[in-house]
């Protein structure tokens, strides 16, 4: 009895399942932590028979034997923008999307907030070894840095825009057809006063005035300079930018904020203005944060699917863990048409 004891508490071995699935140890390895290279099919077949032989991950001695933390790094570098916070509504629902995934796949998360970067802090994250791999949400200022770690780290993935001689992996969205469709949007409704509010320092923004002057260049519109301010992703610095805009643009008809944080300032100042929104003034956002559809009025924006673009990065960054140098995705906007933007 006691020898039967011993023999039903003595710790099975990964080859012993390997054995009972009749598959490589391997096999068994990459299935159990989650690797996208095992078919679903076999990832499950695997799970069930060690499940159902008492099977025990021991999760500090397979850290060690791989020289892994079982942790990723999520990054948020806030360079030349040092005034957003991660609690902005797009970091807060990407952050949550990112969290959701990488648990998936049995992994703890570890945030860090760069601000504002020193030269080598890229370097010195991945050298600390205390991640696995890294998800950096935006580039900020900071494509030299992530270019730099992007050529000697593979298990990189970036959330922004995809640039000349980019080094690293990047999933993030068609800002440039994102900026156009805005603008084209406003043009429809018959806006011809059309104003850009958005710091281009990020090349996420800068893309989107790119898209937003192809636009008004081919409807034929006349831009100034007066009409493209400079707007901090804070409330306070995208209002008072709003004021300055409605001060020195007062036939304004229609406001293209690079983020919806932008456009809702821009909301607050022009009531305080005096302007009805969208009779006197359109104003349409960016990102379709949670509190677009409840502002007042709803706010008309352009859609990024961050449940979507988490999947994909994590997908990515996690084949990159064994080995694949994946060349990243570029995703399409949606415009979401809500009141703000009724024409008069």
């Amino acid at each position: 009895m006691a020898n039967e004891s011993v023999s039903e508490l003595k710790r099975l071995k990964m080859s012993d399942i390997a054995r009972l699935c009749g598959v490589s140890t391997s096999t068994v390895s990459r299935a159990l932590a989650g690797s996208p290279l095992i078919q679903e099919a076999t990832r499950e077949m695997i799970i069930q028979i060690a499940d159902a032989n008492g099977y025990v991950i021991n999760p500090l001695a397979r850290g060690l034997r791989l020289q892994r933390t079982n942790t990723i790094g999520v990054v948020f570098p806030l360079g030349a923008i040092t005034a957003q916070l991660i609690s902005d509504p797009f970091f807060q629902q990407m952050l949550g999307h990112m969290v959701d995934e990488i648990s998936l796949r049995g992994y703890q998360i570890l945030v860090s907030k760069v601000t504002p970067p020193k030269p080598g802090w890229l370097r010195e994250l991945i050298k600390a070894h205390r991640t696995d791999g890294m998800v950096v949400i935006g580039q900020s200022d900071q494509h030299a840095a992530l270019n730099d770690a992007g050529q000697v780290y593979l298990p990189l993935v970036v959330w922004g825009a995809h640039l000349p001689d980019q080094q690293y992996c990047v999933v993030g969205l068609d800002n440039i057809a994102g900026g156009r469709m805005a603008t084209e949007h406003l043009i429809s409704i018959g806006r011809r006063r059309i104003a850009f509010l958005g710091d281009p320092s990020p090349p996420e923004i800068a893309q989107r005035r790119q898209g937003y002057l192809a636009a008004c260049q081919a409807a034929g519109l006349d831009v100034t300079d007066r009409l493209i301010v400079p707007a901090g992703f804070s409330p306070q610095q995208a209002e008072a930018a709003a004021e300055r805009l409605l001060t020195e643009n007062p036939d304004v008809d229609a406001i293209f904020a690079a983020s919806d944080v932008i456009a809702l300032s821009a909301l607050h100042a022009l009531r305080r203005a005096g302007k009805r929104v969208p009779q006197d003034v359109a104003v349409i956002g960016f990102d379709d944060s949670a509190v677009a559809a409840h502002s007042n009025p709803p706010l008309t924006t352009v859609r990024q699917d961050l449940a979507h673009a988490a999947h994909l990065m994590v997908d990515q960054l996690f084949r990159r863990l064994e080995g694949e140098a994946t060349a990243g995705e570029t995703l399409a906007p949606e415009l979401i048409i809500r009141q703000s933007t009724v024409a008069p």
